[in-house]
Order: C-alpha cells, then sequence, then structure tokens
C-alpha cells in the first residue's frame, strides 16, 4: 500500500486495526485471554518485549503480576506514590529495616518515610536483586556499543528516563530500582555471583499498599556476564483486589514490618483512607 501521500499514509495506519502484535498492551484489558482474576477486575494487561519500558498508576490494594515468559526478562522497577514522587522506593531502607538484602515473598517495598509501597505476596522465582540497580548509558555503550533508548541494547536508566517524563518526572526523581527475574547473590569474600533466571514461567506479585506510579524497564542485568543483549518479553498483569489489613499474616510477619503498615495506615487515616 502506497504511503506516499497523506491519504496513503491514512489507509495504510487503518489497515493496521486490529492487529496483534507479540509485545503490545491489551485495550481495554478484560480482553486478555486467560485473566488470572474475577471478571472485569483486571485493569492493566501487557507483554513488554526485551529492551522495552511500560508503566502505569495503580490504586491501593491492585495485585500486580509479572511473569518472566521465556526465562531471560528482567524487570527493573521503580515505585512511587501517587502525587507525592517524593515518597519513593527507597532500596536502601527496603534491604536495611528487614534485615534482608534478598527479596522474596513476604517482603515489602519500603519509601524513605518507613511506609509500605507494595508487598510482595508471591514469589515463584526467587531470582531477585535489591544491589546493582539497573544498567547504564556509558555502561551499555562499552559493553554492546550503545544504550540509548533507540539502539537494540538500550540502558534501564535511559527507559526509565522516557517513563518518568510520561508521568511528570524528571530523570533526577529516578532511585536506585529493584531487579526482578535475574539474581545476585553476595559471596564470602564480598564480589557478586550472578545467578541468573529461574526460567520461563516464573512469576512474582506485589500488592500496591499505597497508590502508586509504576516504571517498569525489561532489560538485561547490569551483571550479566554473556557478551550479548539478552532480553526476553515480560508479561504484566494488575487487578482490583484490596490492601493488606490487620490480621493478615503478612501484616504482623515481622515487628519491622508491622510498623510500616501502621506508619502507612497512620498516614493514610489523617487523609480520610481506609
Amino acid at each position: 500500500m502506497a504511503t506516499e501521500t497523506t491519504y496513503g499514509a491514512r489507509d495504510h495506519a487503518r489497515a493496521q486495526d486490529g492487529t496483534r502484535a507479540e509485545a503490545m498492551p491489551v485495550v481495554p484489558a478484560a480482553a486478555w485471554p486467560d485473566p488470572p482474576c474475577a471478571a472485569g477486575h483486571l485493569v492493566w494487561a501487557e507483554t513488554v518485549a526485551g529492551g522495552n519500558y511500560t508503566h502505569r498508576v495503580l490504586a491501593r490494594g491492585t495485585e500486580l503480576r509479572l511473569t518472566d515468559l521465556r526465562g531471560d526478562a528482567c524487570a527493573h522497577l521503580l515505585l512511587y506514590a501517587d502525587g507525592r514522587p517524593w515518597e519513593r522506593l527507597n532500596v536502601a531502607d527496603t534491604v536495611k529495616v528487614q534485615w534482608n538484602a534478598y527479596l522474596g515473598e513476604g517482603q515489602l517495598l519500603l519509601s524513605d518515610q518507613g511506609r509500605v509501597l507494595a508487598s510482595v505476596t508471591q514469589d515463584t522465582s526467587g531470582r531477585h536483586d535489591a544491589l546493582c540497580g539497573t544498567s547504564t548509558l556509558v555502561r551499555n555503550t562499552e559493553r554492546y556499543g550503545d544504550g540509548t533508548p533507540q539502539s537494540p541494547s538500550p540502558a534501564g536508566r535511559e527507559l526509565f528516563k522516557l517513563a518518568a517524563a510520561k508521568n511528570g518526572l524528571d530523570p533526577r526523581d529516578l532511585p536506585p530500582s529493584l531487579s526482578f527475574f535475574q539474581g545476585v547473590r553476595i559471596r564470602e569474600d564480598g564480589t557478586l555471583d550472578f545467578t541468573g533466571s529461574a526460567g520461563p514461567g516464573a512469576g512474582v506479585t506485589l500488592r500496591a499498599e499505597q497508590d502508586v506510579t509504576v516504571l517498569i524497564a525489561n532489560v538485561p542485568h547490569p551483571a550479566d556476564p554473556r557478551p550479548d543483549y539478552v532480553s526476553t518479553p515480560l508479561e504484566v498483569l494488575a487487578w482490583r483486589a484490596e490492601p493488606t489489613r490487620p490480621g493478615d499474616p503478612l501484616w504482623d510477619a515481622t515487628p519491622e514490618g508491622r510498623r510500616a503498615f501502621l506508619n502507612t495506615a497512620d498516614f493514610l487515616a489523617s487523609k480520610g483512607r481506609a
């Protein structure tokens, strides 16, 4: 179909209506073929290509499931309290307050205000990282020859800049991120041991404990030793649910976690939120 004219370009564009690509959002999300929740509760359904990014604002109580479809996704995650971007994921406090550098089921993702942004309710991967952050332009240029967003090997921080801009945020608003599905362990001598992935189909589910802005970059982990830029699709599904409340085992799992939930509840109560 000729696209030299405006009419030709229009007809070509309209001819793509209804075309499905492997990696794209499903709109409306309810059209997702196999939802993991009650009918009508799905609010976000997307497959993110390797070397790409996505973002969304999620309401308190929403559950977010990330799935490594082929075994080489790496979901780098940032969270912000919606409408208060100065309250954001603090990886150092997430590790320090909970006495645990390794993410997994039952862990909380904390802000520097001592409040819970999200909780990890399920995890079948166990290969995550709270120590290294995401890849950078300089590092990817050294390793792969380019790290710009439009290149075949975009860096995670460069993609985060784009996602941040679409939510009114600046590069200075980008703190260190968490990485899901590609892990590291610390050896006795203090060096890093890259553990790779758990394989295709591994998943992790987060529960939003406040209204949050979510930024995700699906790019290789910076400690991945492979010479090639390897990044495969990431499935992102989110659905309406309920936040963690008193009486939930997660609320009282540790004294530190209970205090973080109490801090969150106290703040929300002052805003008239339950």
